[in-house]
């Protein structure tokens, strides 16, 4: 293959194509259905899906064929089937009878094209639905997590065939619920196995990288549960100088109950069946990824004033991200703005949970147990109520054959000039553990853009549109070199 041929071929189609029509998807207001219960209705899921088939269509792949797949009462997914492609022919004939044809080789490509909310926060003259491109980054939601992965695919497969160049069949599978955690998506998965085959290699391009220096694979994710914590202690507000005393405050009974999941002083999750042994390789990848990042695992994140991180030690923030149990309260309702919060002691607080899994927790047992926890005994008999919508188990990579280390290393050093790494990543996509568990025989590459301030879920989200082009590149020799 030629590298140099391979990057001018993908950053001209990134250029005249893909870049367009990835800033007319970010202006789409996509939002998953757990933030936007009648996207049905109001239509932009669908009219993403639209772009993304539109696009597709046009692209110059030999034998593609492309499908809107819809169940009842489901969001829309995307399969793309690309058949193996043969390439150049042998350059001396050889009979018949001396070729032996190799086994048929199958890549499952992974992404999704639902978004996060919008959130708040984002800086003069940017916007989750106002793309900008700005010191060559694309700014918006969604395009780096992770609409950009169709674009990358397609184009990384069609770079491939315009250097003649041999590669597997390829099924592109686009989600759009995933950001909700994927509750459509094993209905689709057993609706679409037999078209999908048994993938001999799996690419996801929904995770990060730790600097965008190198190509990034993800050797594990967290699992998470996620819900909605109800403390209710009155049917309505009353005046807190005449009930304050008698009546228990909602907000300290939810103190209380977050008090047995987590040590308030240090961060640390108390019940045991939250945890799980961190393995030795994971412990030496973790060091080996802060040697190479350094401080930039905690200078990434934009703290406030003199805040420091929760550790000193750079490979225990790495395992803390990782391979450790966080609880994080994302949201709160029965809490009016400060200026309008008159003397009144509240009725209730709601508190959004989000409590994140090592990799290796079975995330169904773990949310049994922590609504058992949090509405067990409830303070002064306080109404008390936790409603899980979303449990998802992490996943962590099986052993990298020979050929796709080798494929990593090389493609990182053509197209970033150094090693490839491997990082545990803190966040969770539902669709590795299922494939995990469906292919247990298949190899994975779990890879992304969502490296240093790039933000996703939050205000100011960035696809980093040089890096996002290399690793494009990357793709496409490892998909060249699947063995």
């Amino acid at each position: 293959m030629d590298s140099q041929q391979l990057t001018q071929h993908i950053a001209a189609a990134w250029r005249d194509s893909v870049i367009p029509r990835l800033v007319d998807y970010i202006a789409i207001p996509a939002k998953s259905p757990l933030f936007d219960p009648d996207w049905d209705a109001h239509g932009y899921i669908d009219r993403a899906v639209a772009l993304a088939m539109d696009w597709a269509r046009k692209q110059p792949i030999t034998g593609m064929a492309l499908e809107g797949v819809r169940l009842p009462r489901l969001t829309p997914t995307l399969l793309i089937d690309i058949p193996a492609f043969a390439g150049a022919p042998l350059p001396t004939p050889l009979l018949e009878r001396d070729i032996k044809a190799p086994a048929p080789k199958n890549v499952l490509i992974y992404g999704h094209l639902d978004k996060q909310p919008e959130m708040t926060g984002w800086r003069e003259g940017l916007g989750p639905w106002q793309p900008v491109i700005e010191d060559g980054k694309l700014y918006g939601r969604g395009g780096a997590d992770d609409g950009y992965a169709i674009f990358s695919a397609l184009s990384a497969i069609a770079a491939l065939q315009a250097q003649n160049m041999a590669h597997p069949r390829c099924v592109v599978l686009i989600e759009t619920s995933e950001e909700s955690g994927s509750p459509d998506l094993p209905a689709y998965m057993q609706a679409l196995s037999p078209r999908i085959g048994t993938p001999d290699l799996v690419i996801a391009l929904d995770s990060g990288c730790g600097d965008y220096a190198r190509l990034w694979s993800t050797a594990s994710l967290r699992g998470m549960v996620g819900g909605a914590l109800r403390v209710q202690v009155l049917t309505e507000g009353v005046h807190s100088g005449d009930a304050s005393g008698v009546v228990p405050s909602s907000f300290r009974i939810a103190r209380q109950l977050l008090s047995r999941i987590e040590d308030e002083t240090s961060g640390r999750i108390l019940p045991p069946e939250f945890h799980a042994p961190i393995p030795e390789a994971r412990e030496r990848q973790a060091a080996q990824a802060a040697q190479i990042l350094g401080r930039v695992v905690h200078e990434k994140f934009p703290f406030h004033g003199s805040t420091q991180p929760m550790e000193r030690d750079l490979t225990q923030l790495v395992l803390n991200r990782a391979w450790r149990p966080t609880l994080s309260v994302t949201g709160a309702d029965g809490l009016p703005p400060l200026n309008s919060a008159g003397n009144v002691l509240r009725p209730n607080t709601d508190l959004k949970l989000s409590l994140r899994l090592p990799p290796t927790v079975d995330a169904s047992a773990a949310a049994d147990r922590l609504k058992q926890i949090l509405e067990r005994d409830p303070p002064h008999g306080a109404t008390v109520n936790f409603d899980i919508d979303q449990a998802a188990t992490g996943w962590s990579a099986p052993e990298l054959a020979p050929w796709l280390a080798k494929a990593l290393t090389q493609s990182s050093q053509h197209h970033f000039d150094k090693a490839a790494g491997f990082l545990g990543e803190g966040v969770t996509i539902p669709f590795m553990s299922m494939l995990g568990q469906q292919y247990p025989q298949a190899q994975f590459v779990i890879t992304g853009v969502l490296g240093p301030h790039s933000n996703a879920h939050g205000p100011n989200e960035f696809l980093d549109l040089d890096y996002a082009q290399k690793l494009t590149c990357c793709v496409a020799e490892i998909i060249a070199a699947v063995k």
